[in-house]
């Protein structure tokens, strides 16, 4: 790679979303080594979950014998042509689902697999986990984007009642967990998203945007104003719940600084869509494209994705699965249920590839925006009929500046915890941690 100071005409544009969109950042259309600047030796991390909901059909998931992949499983077909960037990893447990006391399986899966910590049982709004690897991640990565984390699904967002064996919903409808005691809704209508990563202009167009912007920075110089005056007058206890909301000015203030960069950078010129699709994979497809929005405006590096909630009776008549999802994962091992429950799995697997190929076809730097995205893809159960949490399906997808060699199945000894895999990738991701969960400490082998 060369420094130029030659840039890029702004209008260049690519397809997306069904419309022509603005190329929305480009090494070539910064000046060169300005503090944006990305190159192979600085890449920008980006990490996301994808989570699946109720068990695997695992004779289609697992490769018959550890070793280089010469050709991917079944469930991951979908995903050949990156078959290179695809590491699965065997042998990972995640205890913390087994030692959860009451509540039913599905909760115990969704609500710990970024945790690896018990959580307490409760149908009320007095639930209490841990925070999530993916949270941990955003504390620091969040410090350079306008929001910290994305959070996606397409089922249910609800965090309130009794969604399995007397567990909240809070712990099957969503992975992530800003603290022990924050659960992270998932954002599931495609309009709310929008509004969320672009504001409520209707469109992403700068000078509409800018506007709104310095809309709410002259509502924080007011706030500040009064702030100042009102700290005069305080007793010590008022004191401190007005520190922690000048602390949330200030992130606002923080959020808006970045907007204001960012716009420079020319945004896509993308309309706010109308809804949410009646349609599973219009919907999946137009999700995903926001989030390859996120990822390509900078807007955050952080998300998770919930592919369905746990418990999830849809059904999928699409893909000639006319059974529900929860009923027909307790196969009991009848060769008919399995083949079904792996074309449902499948059919998860061609959604996520579709954000997959958009970043494998965006440049950034020395070669695509996938070079330097990590996901990990999986679900909390394995054998769905037993509901285990031994031995789960987990895949690692990847580019070469992540720290992982796709291409090949890897297996750790029986009983490995999950945790292990998530302390790996937050080192990865450059925000190490000493201890999570169960963990004892790094995995070895996810590159050679």
């Amino acid at each position: 790679m060369y420094v130029t100071k030659k840039h890029l005409p702004r209008r260049t544009v690519l397809k997306g979303l069904g419309t022509a969109l603005a190329l929305p950042f480009l090494d070539s259309m910064v000046p060169a080594l300005t503090a944006l600047s990305r190159t192979a030796a600085a890449p920008v991390k980006r990490f996301g979950v994808f989570y699946v909901p109720n068990g695997m059909s695992m004779p289609y998931w697992s490769p018959e014998q550890e070793g280089p992949l010469n050709e991917l499983p079944p469930t991951m077909r979908s995903l050949t042509a990156f078959k290179d960037h695809v590491l699965l990893c065997g042998g990972l447990d995640d205890e913390a689902a087994n030692l959860v006391k009451g509540g039913g399986d599905h909760s115990r899966s969704a609500g710990t697999f970024l945790t690896c910590v018990p959580y307490k049982l409760t149908a009320g709004a007095d639930v209490y986990a841990a925070t999530s690897m993916d949270q941990i991640a955003a504390r620091e990565l969040g410090k350079e984007t306008e929001l910290t984390s994305l959070e996606l699904g397409i089922e249910s967002n609800a965090m309130l009642g009794s969604c399995d064996g007397g567990a909240s919903c809070a712990y099957t409808n969503t992975v992530a967990w800003r603290t022990p005691t924050t659960p992270l809704p998932i954002e599931n209508n495609p309009r709310a998203v929008f509004e969320r990563l672009f504001g409520t202009s209707g469109t992403t167009d700068p000078n509409a945007r800018l506007a709104r912007m310095r809309r709410d920075q002259s509502l924080l110089d007011a706030v500040n104003g009064e702030l100042k005056h009102l700290g005069q007058s305080l007793g010590p206890g008022d004191q401190v719940k007005l520190d922690e909301y000048v602390s949330a000015v200030r992130d606002a203030e923080r959020r808006i600084q970045m907007a204001e960069r960012q716009n420079t950078t020319e945004l896509p010129v993308v309309d706010r869509p109308i809804g949410t699709p009646a349609d599973y994979a219009e919907h999946a497809k137009l999700l995903m494209d926001l989030l390859a929005l996120a990822y390509q405006t900078d807007l955050t590096r952080i998300s998770t994705f919930m592919l369905a909630r746990e418990v999830s009776s849809r059904a999928y008549p699409e893909i000639g699965v006319s059974d529900s999802h929860h009923p027909l994962s307790h196969h009991q091992d009848r060769a008919i249920n399995l083949e079904r429950l792996h074309l449902l799995n499948e059919y998860h697997v061609q959604q996520f590839a579709h954000l997959v190929k958009r970043l494998a076809e965006t440049p950034e730097g020395d070669g695509t925006m996938l070079d330097s995205t990590l996901f990990l893809y999986g679900t909390g159960i394995s054998d769905s009929n037993t509901h285990f949490h031994e031995d789960l399906p987990i895949a690692l997808i990847g580019g070469k500046a992540t720290g992982i060699t796709g291409g090949r199945y890897i297996r750790y000894p029986d009983g490995t915890p999950l945790a292990n895999l998530h302390m790996t990738i937050l080192e990865k991701l450059g925000t190490p941690v000493e201890m999570f969960g169960d963990g004892t400490g790094t995995l070895k082998r996810l590159s050679v």
